[in-house]
C-alpha cells in the first residue's frame, strides 16, 4: 500500500467515524472535497480551503433541510465556487499569507 491509498484509508475511515458521531447518512466524496479545497486555497490563500467546503457543504444542508437534494445542491455550490476562485482579483490579495497560514 502507497501513502496515497493510506492517506485515502485514513480519510474514509476519519470520515465514516465523523459521519457517524454527527448522525450524518449521506456519504461524502472526498475527492470532490478535497479538489475544491485546493482549489480555494491556491486561488485565495491556504485558509480559503476550509471556509470554501464549510460553506459548500451548509449549501447542501439548507437544501436538504428544505426537503430538496442536497448531492444537487452541492454541486452546484462547487461551481459557483470554482467559478468564483476562477475569477477572484489575484491582483488585489496579499501575496503575504504567512501570518494568515499560521495557527494561533
Amino acid at each position: 500500500m502507497n501513502d496515497d491509498e493510506k492517506t485515502a484509508g485514513i480519510l474514509t475511515a476519519w470520515a465514516d467515524e465523523l459521519r457517524g458521531a454527527l448522525g450524518i447518512d449521506a456519504d461524502v466524496d472526498i475527492p470532490a472535497v478535497l479538489g475544491l479545497a485546493g482549489v480555494a486555497a491556491h486561488a485565495v490563500v491556504r485558509p480559503a480551503a476550509p471556509l470554501t467546503t464549510y460553506l459548500v457543504g451548509f449549501a447542501a444542508g439548507r437544501a436538504a433541510a428544505a426537503g430538496d437534494d442536497p448531492a444537487e445542491a452541492a454541486a452546484a455550490a462547487t461551481r459557483v465556487a470554482r467559478d468564483l476562485a476562477a475569477h477572484y482579483p489575484r491582483d488585489t490579495s496579499p501575496r503575504d499569507t504567512s501570518s494568515r497560514d499560521s495557527r494561533p
